[in-house]
């Protein structure tokens, strides 16, 4: 079975992790077929960054997130989403700016 799950990288006691798409037979640092993204929760605010189409494409084929990866994909997409509204107020504002 395949798993989307997170790779512990860094130094000790100054985690940050990589998530990758992985055999679930296979060690947690181990042999990976694909890295999507990685999280880092000791910044201030926490970093996610995640492929979200390579996560679903994974998905879509069967693999099965962990709990922790599952929570993390819906926060970067709430993210990614608060961002486009963001854009797109600011494109409207401008356009606004501009015809006055």
């Amino acid at each position: 079975m395949v798993k989307i799950r997170l790779r512990r990288m860094g130094a000790k006691k100054n985690p940050y992790y990589r998530i990758v798409v992985a055999d679930s037979r296979s060690p947690r640092d181990g042999r990976c077929i694909e890295e999507i993204g990685m999280y880092d929760p000791l910044s201030s605010p926490s970093i996610i960054k995640i492929d979200t189409e390579r996560a679903d494409y994974w998905i879509k084929n069967g693999a099965q997130p962990t709990d922790t990866v599952r929570a993390l994909i819906k926060k970067a997409t709430a993210l990614q989403a608060e961002q486009a509204t963001a854009k797109t107020a600011e494109q409207v504002v401008e356009q606004d700016a501009e015809q006055d």
